[in-house]
């Protein structure tokens, strides 16, 4: 049971405290509810531009790594498609450097040419070597385009081309900058070495006076049910031919979410699921298979992705695939499949409350979602779900019509 208060500041910053005297270090993790659904589909990667920009320096500190670290602490940053999220794990006793770094960035980030040509640069040449230089690297440019017609999730957190952040002016990072980066569009967890009391007094003396911009509202276009199978082939200087099969399945708002996550756990997790037994261990004409959801705030995607074993073929591998599927939407999985797999992830979700820092970014996104208190009950929902509701959702998702599928061939010039 993860312990914890909250409440929220005048300025609209909602905080949550979780006191653990188990350990001499608290995490601090500060939550912008902004990502990539939030830009303009002529605008792309500003968000991830923008967790750069966030470590360039504010009204009083120049260096935000330098601080902390001599405070004996360290920090971070990541952005999805969904949310922007900042962390330090700093001792106890230096938490208000952590604080301090926090809100300085919050209140009055600094807008300076130099920094953002030295950031936009940086975040070109990440798009270069992760997307256009690394094999598959571009996959997801692939599978959002053809998953999704209208939704914000059809470019990657990356952006969709380099262009639209080489042509990012200081004005679109001053109006976006605005716009989502207010104490009424954040969440602050606290977890570890600090109480209640004492976090409170700290986190009104640092953020308490930061003014609130206005609420940031998000009108986004629902992705209508996709009808028709998607396809597309794609040919790239990789090592070998992969195969890509993304279905439209449940967002994390939605109760379905924990069906859909643990059926891919069925298929994908670990040595004894199915299709890594059946297709890797058993028959063998495969050398990597995984299964997973994208488990984003909207309605995501249930991908299995695939690469054939020498002397296979993707036709052969993606049979076989639709095989397993047909097997869990008209067979009822075993009571014993099912409640392993469930102690499995039961095991997973206690094991990283071990981590503060694990607990103050769940803590933050559960909050988001609407309710801190859904860490303590994820295994309990987990646990309800019973041999029928898996096969319903097998039976929802696994339709050729609710398909996109990618092949990943080796460049018959390179081959």
């Amino acid at each position: 049971m993860v312990n914890y208060s909250k409440f929220v500041l005048d300025n609209g910053l909602r905080v949550v405290i979780h006191p653990d005297d188990s350990t001499p270090m608290v995490a601090v993790n500060i939550l912008y509810n902004v990502g990539a659904r939030d830009e303009s589909p002529d605008k792309t990667g500003l968000a991830h531009l923008f967790e750069h920009l966030m470590f360039g320096g504010s009204e009083n500190i120049e260096d935000f790594d330098d601080p902390i670290q001599r405070a004996g602490g360290e920090n971070n940053a990541f952005t999805n498609n969904d949310i922007t999220n900042f962390y330090d794990i700093i001792p106890a006793q230096n938490l208000e450097v952590a604080l301090w770094l926090e809100s300085d960035r919050m209140l009055s980030l600094s807008f300076d040419e130099q920094v953002l040509d030295v950031q936009r640069k940086v975040v070109i040449e990440e798009f270069k070597e992760s997307c256009l230089n690394q094999p598959y690297g571009d996959v997801w440019h692939h599978i959002a385009d053809m998953a999704y017609k209208v939704h914000p999730y059809q470019w990657p957190t990356i952006g969709k081309v380099p262009k639209h952040v080489e042509d990012a002016t200081m004005d679109d990072v001053k109006d976006f900058y605005r716009k989502f980066y207010n104490p009424n569009n954040a969440i602050l967890t606290l977890a570890g070495n600090v109480s209640v009391e004492k976090g409170r007094e700290l986190v009104e003396k640092w953020f308490g006076d930061i003014p609130p911009g206005i609420t940031p509202t998000r009108t986004l276009p629902q992705e209508p049910p996709q009808k028709k199978l998607q396809q597309r082939i794609n040919q790239a200087k990789v090592p070998v031919d992969a195969l890509y099969l993304a279905f439209h399945s449940p967002g994390r708002s939605e109760a379905d979410f924990y069906v859909s996550d643990l059926l891919s756990d069925i298929l994908g997790n670990g040595s004894s699921a199915r299709l890594y037994r059946k297709l890797l261990k058993e028959q063998q004409i495969v050398n990597q298979i995984d299964c997973y959801v994208t488990g984003s705030m909207d309605p995501g995607l249930f991908i299995i992705e695939a690469r054939p074993a020498e002397g296979h073929t993707l036709e052969e591998v993606e049979k076989l695939i639709w095989a397993e599927l047909e097997l869990i939407r008209n067979e009822l999985v075993s009571e014993r499949e099912l409640q392993k797999l469930k102690n499995k992830i039961e095991s997973t979700l206690l094991f990283s409350e071990m981590s503060v820092l694990n607990k103050a970014m769940n803590l933050a996104f559960f909050e988001l979602l609407g309710d801190a208190g859904i860490i303590n009950e994820e295994a309990q929902m987990y646990h309800r779900i019973s041999r029928e509701e898996v096969r319903d959702m097998a039976r929802k998702i696994f339709t050729p019509e609710n398909c996109n599928e990618l092949y990943y061939k080796v460049s018959q010039a390179t081959a």
